[in-house]
């Protein structure tokens, strides 16, 4: 972390698809004094190459974006750099968003209708390692932990179910997340348990209708 008030700026890079609605995150945070925008990027894919260019403070990371999404790109970024912060800053709130981008080690979840001082309050303290959840975020998380372990779907379960939703077969799925075939179907197996189903139309519809599963982009 480089900044304090009256030192260098916090250094940012901002992820996100829409191109007006990164100018205006862009904007909000370049208008603070301790904050500097290094860099922007459109998707996913360019994130690695942008933090080792850059060296950012924070990362502030949309969530569904084409190709590589924010979660991805999350899980790619920690496992090179383990000590990167990534603030999620994203429209969607439900349980898998939020689950998958905490499991793959987001420092911190925010909605983009987060107030102006909320926003630049949470990429100074994820810039110092803090944990950093919106109020609708921390409840979900919290309900979440009070549910039994044994219903709830793994990182890896909601990944198979997302493609099945996405009409991918068993050999595409397991092409895509780089498994065996063998590992869908068992994974599917325990995903049907856990929702109380018998196929894969309900275990989607289930899914979704929980907000385990995010709706088709």
């Amino acid at each position: 972390m480089t900044s304090a008030a009256g030192s260098t700026p916090l250094r940012l890079v901002v992820v996100d698809d829409h191109p007006v609605v990164r100018a205006g995150i862009v904007a909000l945070l370049s208008a603070e004094a301790d904050l500097a925008v290094v860099a922007e990027v459109d998707d996913g894919d360019g994130v690695l190459a942008a933090y080792e260019q850059h060296r950012p403070d924070v990362v502030l990371m949309d969530l569904r974006m084409p190709g590589v999404d924010g979660v991805t790109a999350t899980s790619r970024l920690k496992a090179a750099h383990p000590g990167a912060h990534v603030l999620v800053l994203t429209t969607y709130d439900t349980d898998a968003d939020v689950l998958r981008a905490v499991e793959a080690g987001a420092t911190g979840y925010l909605l983009k209708d987060a107030p102006r001082a909320a926003l630049t309050d949470a990429v100074r303290r994820a810039a110092r390692g803090e944990t950093v959840l919106a109020p609708p975020v921390a409840a979900k998380l919290l309900t979440r932990m009070r549910e039994p372990a044994a219903e709830r779907l793994t990182a890896r379960e909601t990944e198979v179910l997302a493609c099945v939703g996405r009409g991918l077969s068993n050999p595409a799925i397991a092409n895509e997340l780089f498994i065996g075939e063998a590992t869908v179907k068992s994974h599917l197996l325990r995903v049907f348990a856990k929702l109380g189903v018998d196929d894969r139309t309900a275990a989607v519809t289930v899914a979704m209708s929980r907000g385990l599963l995010p709706p088709p982009r």
